[in-house]
């Protein structure tokens, strides 16, 4: 079982995404959703769009 929380604010300016995964609650990185299965397709659309923007520009720089 998979459910997304919300997300957190590193000191860097990261984000972590927070999920509960199998009654364990885990802090993920946006580089680090493909690693959990499952985990992107639980984001809400608004997180999923914002994860698509920064992909969108790094890939310009």
């Amino acid at each position: 079982m998979i459910k997304y929380l919300g997300t957190k604010n590193t000191k860097d300016g990261g984000v972590l995404y927070i999920f509960l995964i199998n009654g364990l609650q885990k802090e993920i990185r946006e580089a680090a959703l493909k690693q959990y299965p499952g985990c992107y397709d639980a984001l809400p659309a608004t997180a999923k769009a914002r994860i698509s923007a920064n992909r969108a520009w790094l890939s310009k720089t």
